[in-house]
């Protein structure tokens, strides 16, 4: 088998000699070093065999000095295949041409459609569409992935609450959940304004009901703070749904450690791109070859899936950005150690807090000093609105 393919690829021929002598000019032949095989005799002066192509070259000096007649009947390997291509060469290179142009069009947009956006609002997503590059005619490849897309449109368009991208085929489709207008003010049922924590009462402000604290009261967690019941004692009350704010002082206790010591990475701006086919698991590069010269890099990998037509096919295209960062070393003195382990508690605090929510105050209770960290124990003084509603039953009204 191997022998075959070998002579296949050199190219062989296969040879008709009629004449006499046909066996002494086969030992004259293979005493020479001229491979032949598949001798088959055809009557008593005709015998047909298979020849290498170099070796049917040299087998015409052969020929001239014997009583026989040589006459070649066919030709197969390599070297006649490519032959046989390069007479039709023009054919050939329609035709890549062609798969070319169909395999091109295949992978570029050809439509985005938006579905669940108001005229203003897709005018708007158009209009980001095309500063990211997302329009038509662009190559799928040279543009973000749907979840890159679908990421940048939440962030850059504040119209937007959620939005789905989908690629099928050459067309990008967009469905759009858009933020919705305030809601009216919907209509409450009879309630009262009772503590959601303890405080004291710094402020108030009283839309309908009957407030029953003042400012500087100390009022505990449920306590009432404003009566939706209105009327004099033996008369039928009227029962009100109340409404206000009341601000109170609260109180908060916060631990928090932060290293004295920090270790963080910044990039330096230098990157290298790098291009690759993905056939299954294996992955062939086609651009940027090479190991970075960079100590610390990150990768990031982006995938396009490739199409020929309305199929998806089992090859994807991957763009890799290699970036070099360095690592910095942040040492903090005790001052600062102590404000930046401060601002953090801050922001914790904060992220339990609604958001009209004020910081009043604050103070460290314990500072301590162990294994490289700042810990910090810190008391907060917070301003906030500790009103809730609490329904009044109609049976047994107060």
């Amino acid at each position: 088998m191997k022998n075959q393919w070998i002579e296949f690829l050199y190219g062989r021929v296969t040879v008709k000699v009629t004449g006499k002598g046909l066996e002494r000019f086969l030992n004259v032949l293979t005493r020479n070093g001229l491979h032949i095989w598949n001798v088959k005799r055809h009557g008593t002066e005709t015998i047909t065999f298979k020849i290498r192509v170099q070796d049917a070259l040299k087998m015409r000096q052969f020929s001239r000095k014997s009583e026989c007649k040589i006459s070649f009947l066919r030709r197969s390997g390599v070297p006649f295949l490519l032959k046989r291509m390069l007479k039709n060469s023009g054919f050939m290179l329609g035709a890549a041409a062609f798969l070319f142009i169909i395999f091109f069009l295949s992978n570029v947009i050809w439509g985005i459609e938006i579905k669940g956006a108001k005229p203003a609002t897709e005018y708007q997503i158009r209009k980001e569409l095309d500063k990211m590059g997302v329009k038509i005619g662009k190559v799928q490849f040279f543009v973000d992935n749907v979840e890159g897309i679908q990421r940048k449109l939440t962030d850059n368009i504040g119209a937007l609450t959620w939005v789905g991208v989908e690629l099928k085929g050459t067309t990008y489709h967009l469905q759009v959940v858009e933020k919705n207008e305030p809601k009216k003010p919907e209509q409450l049922s009879p309630q009262n304004l009772v503590a959601k924590k303890k405080a004291i009462i710094v402020k108030r402000f009283v839309e309908t009901g009957q407030p029953v604290v003042e400012i500087n009261d100390h009022v505990e967690e449920g306590q009432l703070l404003v009566s939706g019941v209105y009327g004099q004692e033996g008369a039928s009350p009227e029962l009100v749904a109340a409404k206000g704010e009341i601000w109170g002082e609260t109180w908060y206790l916060s631990d928090v450690k932060l290293p004295m010591v920090t270790n963080f990475n910044v990039y330096t701006g230098k990157e290298k791109q790098k291009h690759a086919l993905l056939l299954g698991n294996i992955e062939i590069p086609i651009w940027g070859f090479g190991k970075p010269e960079y100590k610390k890099y990150e990768t990031e990998k982006t995938v396009h899936k490739i199409h020929f037509l309305k199929w998806e096919l089992p090859i994807s295209y991957i763009n890799k950005t290699i970036r070099e960062h360095e690592e910095f070393q942040r040492t903090y003195s005790k001052q600062e150690a102590e404000q930046h382990a401060l601002e953090l508690a801050k922001k914790e605090i904060k992220s339990k807090l609604d958001e009209d929510a004020i910081i009043n105050d604050e103070k460290i209770l314990h500072k301590e000093y162990k294994n490289g960290k700042v810990i910090l124990a810190i008391h907060f003084k917070i301003i906030e609105n500790i009103a809730v509603g609490q329904p009044i039953s109609k049976e047994t009204p107060e």
